[in-house]
């Protein structure tokens, strides 16, 4: 079973670059060839902008030429408001975190 990456509190312009930093050096640990789907966790976005869509667009891209399924589990309200607008709802696992009305 793989790790799952975490995103941060804040998604945004002044953040993108530190989180793809982070993001890129997870993804080479990961082994792509497993059954599961790659694991973001989005549960503790508060602030997220086109910038931060944009990152997750990039590596929606990136795991599709590999081949690996992902999602993104627990996303906040944030979050899940600004895929909606994007319309990048597929991005979202059905779940949904405790005590947040979808």
């Amino acid at each position: 079973m793989r790790e799952r990456f975490e995103l941060p509190v804040e998604l945004t312009i002044y953040s993108a670059a530190e989180t793809r930093a982070a993001l890129l050096a997870w993804l080479e640990r990961q082994d792509l060839s497993a059954a599961e789907p790659v694991e973001i966790g989005g549960a503790n976005i508060e602030d997220v902008d086109g910038a931060g869509l944009q990152l997750l667009g990039a590596l929606a891209q990136t795991l599709s030429q590999r081949g690996a399924a992902w999602r993104v589990s627990n996303p906040s309200r944030a979050l899940r408001e600004a895929c909606e607008v994007l319309g990048s709802s597929q991005w979202l696992s059905s779940e949904t975190p405790a005590g947040v009305r979808p």
